[in-house]
């Protein structure tokens, strides 16, 4: 990939190749992925398999934590409206929200890594310039507007950590 293409806003792909040039082509590979993850490039397609599984994984764990933290804190919220006279059901549902989003918000938050997702949806594959890759399984990642999304996990975290202390409260005293 060129100098270019990582400082051209209008690049809508960009392409880290599998080219072993050297004895540091990994860590070239992860400099060029780096770069157009910073330039905010719309779609990246990764060809060297270690570094796309690797990448792929890191987001997996991303959205995990995520999923976890909002299905959490509405498992608390919903739980403390049910079992009202115990808070020992949705304390440790409200606690793990908590705790999920703090982990996103210090390990992913910032890292612009975030900003992407693997794309699987075939129709969309098939209209990238993918023929002229020399890998089979390129990792694809396409990016996609997260701000609602750290909104939504950071207010039903809080909101179901602070209904389950209010709970807590409830119940003691």
């Amino acid at each position: 990939m060129s100098d270019a293409e990582h400082r051209d806003p209008c690049s809508k792909i960009a392409i880290i190749r599998e080219v072993y040039d050297s004895d540091s082509a990994h860590e070239t590979f992860e400099l060029e992925l780096e770069r157009a993850l910073e330039s905010g490039v719309p779609t990246i397609v990764i060809e060297p398999t270690t570094l796309g599984d690797e990448t792929a994984r890191w987001i997996a764990v991303g959205n995990c934590l995520h999923k976890t933290a909002v299905l959490s804190g509405f498992g608390a919220i919903v739980s403390g409206l049910i079992w009202r006279d115990s808070a020992y059901v949705c304390m440790p549902l409200g606690t793990l929200s908590l705790f999920c989003t703090g982990v996103y918000t210090a390990s992913w938050q910032f890292d612009p890594c975030c900003k992407y997702q693997v794309e699987y949806d075939s129709g969309h594959l098939s209209r990238l310039p993918l023929q002229s890759l020399s890998s089979a399984s390129p990792v694809v990642l396409v990016r996609r507007d997260d701000s609602k999304r750290k909104i939504l996990h950071s207010c039903i975290s809080l909101v179901s950590f602070s209904y389950c202390m209010w709970r807590l409260y409830q119940v003691y005293k």
